[in-house]
């Protein structure tokens, strides 16, 4: 596989031209906020409602049904995220390295869709039946299934799809070098982390975060450049002098 990247260039500075990068950013920013808020909503909601009662109906399951409702609309910007970066290597693209990428980016998706169709299954069940829900063996069943999902099968997933990424940006160059081996060491961080805090999860949107800001700023960067050429006077005599 070619080491170059398109256009004979070494970095991103030289994609910006197209609207993919921007695309990705902006798609990379709302997933890693909607991701973050329903995860965080979802982990503090659960953890309060063993007390039983109708409090937990009360005064959470507003925010809990909210954070079930934001990640459908997480999981199309994080879709997206992964279709714009696939278009950046373009024919430079490894075959091997992508397929990994995609496979393991949709199956984070899947994983991530089931464990908030299993929340909003505890939430129904509780309106159904407030006052022994909140205690019962089958909310603590599907309180589990949530927190495994999320902390141990999705991340996993996740950190494959961050290492497979990041492979690619080695091979191609198409992003600096510091970010790739910041990004595998990411995905080792979620590959082997074996607990359920809720600040392991929250490492994988974080690093969606910072791709997403760089190739803004980039992208700015590259904008205002151009501008700055096209702005500056021709000088010279008639041509052949």
């Amino acid at each position: 596989m070619p080491s170059e990247t398109p256009n004979g260039s070494s970095s991103i500075e030289d994609l910006p031209a197209r609207r993919s990068p921007r695309a990705a950013a902006i798609a990379g920013l709302v997933f890693a906020v909607l991701f973050s808020v329903s995860v965080v909503l979802i982990r503090l909601t659960l953890s309060g409602a063993t007390t039983g009662g109708e409090v937990w109906l009360t005064e959470r399951a507003g925010w809990f049904e909210f954070a079930i409702l934001l990640m459908p609309f997480a999981g199309l910007a994080f879709l997206w995220f992964i279709a714009v970066v696939r278009s950046l290597l373009g024919r430079f693209e490894d075959q091997f390295f992508a397929t990994v990428m995609l496979g393991s980016g949709l199956i984070f998706l899947a994983m991530v869709f089931v464990a908030a169709g299993v929340a909003g299954g505890i939430l129904a069940s509780y309106t159904r039946d407030p006052v022994t829900f909140g205690g019962s063996a089958a909310y603590d069943f599907a309180r589990d299934v949530v927190a495994q999902i999320f902390t141990i099968y999705a991340m996993r997933m996740a950190a494959v799809f961050v290492m497979s990424l990041a492979t690619l940006w080695l091979r191609t160059k198409v992003m600096p070098r510091w970010l790739a081996f910041l990004s595998l060491a990411v995905a080792l961080v979620l590959l082997f982390a074996l607990t359920h805090s809720v600040w392991v999860v929250l490492t994988f949107p974080a690093w969606v975060f910072l791709v997403s800001v760089y190739i803004l700023i980039v992208t700015f960067r590259h904008r205002q450049a151009a501008v700055a050429d096209d702005a500056t006077p021709t000088t010279g005599g008639p041509a052949g002098e």
